[in-house]
């Protein structure tokens, strides 16, 4: 009969089993599999660890523990992502939200913008952050997965936000309607050749379909530059998310679809990371 634990105990387990597992950032991830099943904050969670888990409590983090060893993304188990400031609901079936793509969110807000439509939409994390910190503003969130954009629906509801957007199914820009002062997109940019290289919790877990292309990694920025033309108004922006190394092949498309202004903004760690530019007008 294994005798009650306390979640110290239970943490110096998940520990061991976590590295032998080669897990990275195994502690960070022990403990914040620790906090949700204990329904705590992870900020908290040292004054909980001396007190006996519950067996209910404890099995749940086992089971945990053992997903992640498996190499499961810790917001598919525990069902949530922090970004921006704010919760996501996170599936498998959309990209687990990443903190580079808050580059691109900053980089939005310093834009003027009422209208706003994200191609790709997913969690809707882009969109509904935009959203959320802009109140006049308004938006369309577009995915060609009825799963990803089922996700994006709780994720508006949570937030409050489902009268300030729209969310369609369309192959990125094809049926959308109207026009937008700012269009974004966080695209799968990952070339077929470099998906071997990718993290397990990545190639393993994650939406094929919102990696890559099965190309070379640019199909998608083809698509969104040929339907810019009838979806941003006069003097309207565009931005996208890229992979380190494609700034110059994006540009360039952007570029032949007659955007100006171009310019490559870069991540916290010093690498390109989106590409923006603005419609005539």
């Amino acid at each position: 009969m294994t005798l009650p634990q306390t979640g110290a105990e239970a943490l110096r387990a998940a520990l061991s089993l976590l590295r032998a597992a080669g897990v990275p950032d195994a502690t960070i991830d022990a403990r914040r599999l620790l906090a949700h099943v204990m329904g705590v904050s992870p900020g908290r969670l040292t004054l909980v660890l001396p007190d006996l888990l519950p067996a209910d409590v404890a099995g749940q983090y086992q089971r945990a523990v053992a997903r992640r060893a498996a190499r499961v993304p810790v917001a598919q188990i525990t069902g949530r992502r922090a970004f921006y400031g704010r919760e996501f609901l996170v599936t498998p079936d959309v990209l687990d939200p990443r903190p580079e793509t808050e580059v691109l969110v900053a980089a939005a807000l310093d834009l003027p913008f009422v209208r706003v439509l994200d191609l790709g939409t997913g969690t809707g994390c882009i969109l509904l952050t935009l959203l959320a910190e802009l109140p006049v503003a308004s938006g369309v969130g577009a995915d060609i997965s009825d799963a990803a954009l089922a996700v994006a629906g709780r994720n508006a509801g949570a937030l409050g936000l489902g009268d300030r957007v729209a969310l369609i199914r369309s192959d990125w820009g094809a049926d959308v309607p109207g026009r937008f002062d700012l269009v974004v997109s966080n695209p799968p940019y990952i070339a077929a050749p470099e998906m071997a290289a990718l993290e397990p919790e990545v190639r393993d877990h994650e939406p094929l379909f919102a990696l890559t292309d099965g190309a070379d990694g640019l199909t998608a920025y083809h698509r969104i530059a040929a339907d810019l033309p009838h979806l941003l108004a006069p003097g309207g922006h565009v931005l996208c998310e890229i992979g380190p190394t494609q700034a110059a092949a994006v540009t360039a498309i952007l570029a032949a679809a007659g955007l100006g202004g171009l310019r490559v903004l870069p991540d916290l760690d010093g690498r390109d990371r989106v590409v923006m530019g603005r419609a005539e007008g």
